[in-house]
């Protein structure tokens, strides 16, 4: 038997890229897989139907709490529940501190930090009375400070607080609740740095990976699945680096 065989999932930004990764992984160990994202994720939906499993999409801007309410009727009347809810859509907006415009401030904080919050609490209201769920939200080593980030390092680092919250708060319902802080992942947007000074921009990168080699989607996949199993039952509060000893 797989490992979420007839677990119900949701990922928000999965449309493509690492929540794509996500949402296929999830899909593979056996979960009914809800994509939630600003862009159409019928290409995704499609491909996860190809191997076999379940999968549905919805649009949806999760920094507007109505639009995430909407998002939650939709995931209980085809799923009727939710077990697993991953909280991966995330933007940037970079630029040096004394120089950010308000409003890259306020975009950033509001899909990273506040989107998270409330697809957390929308979640939360569906796994207390059952005394099960799974929260698993996606950071970055970023939360650590990074020179022209201000605004996605602070997000970043108000999901970690919020996961630690989370844990606390719903250890005792049996719901966990941890934060993966992904490295340097092989997407369509970081493989443009190949383009970037006849690669020089890439393989700057590369030397700041101790393990020499970017990480695939399916890398923080794999760790998204573990954490959403019964074997991660006692794990919770976490910060969780996937990055090829980048992150330290």
């Amino acid at each position: 038997m797989k490992r979420l065989e007839g677990k119900v999932a949701l990922v928000t930004g999965a449309a493509r890229g690492l929540g794509k990764g996500i949402a296929l992984k999830l899909a593979k160990e056996g979960a009914k897989v809800v994509i939630a994202d600003m862009a159409d994720a019928k290409e995704a939906v499609s491909e996860i139907q190809s191997l076999g499993g379940t999968a549905s999409s919805y649009q949806v801007n999760i920094s507007r709490q109505e639009e995430v309410k909407g998002l939650f009727r939709f995931v209980l009347d085809t799923y009727g529940t939710l077990d697993i809810m991953v909280n991966n859509a995330g933007i940037n907006r970079d630029g040096m501190l004394h120089k950010m415009p308000v409003e890259n401030w306020d975009l950033v904080i509001a899909i990273n930090l506040t989107g998270t919050f409330y697809c957390t609490q929308e979640a939360l209201t569906i796994m207390r009375p059952k005394n099960y769920g799974r929260i698993i939200n996606i950071s970055s080593g970023s939360w650590l400070g990074n020179i022209g980030q201000a605004n996605y390092a602070a997000s970043k680092a108000g999901v970690v607080g919020l996961t630690k919250t989370a844990a606390r708060e719903n250890a005792k319902k049996g719901i966990t609740c941890n934060a993966i802080c992904p490295g340097f992942i092989e997407t369509d947007m970081t493989l443009k740095l190949k383009e970037v000074n006849n690669g020089a921009a890439w393989d700057s990168m590369m030397q700041r990976i101790p393990m020499g080699y970017a990480g695939k989607p399916s890398d923080v996949g794999n760790m998204v699945a573990f954490l959403a199993s019964d074997e991660a039952a006692y794990i919770t509060s976490e910060v969780i680096n996937v990055g090829g000893g980048m992150i330290v």
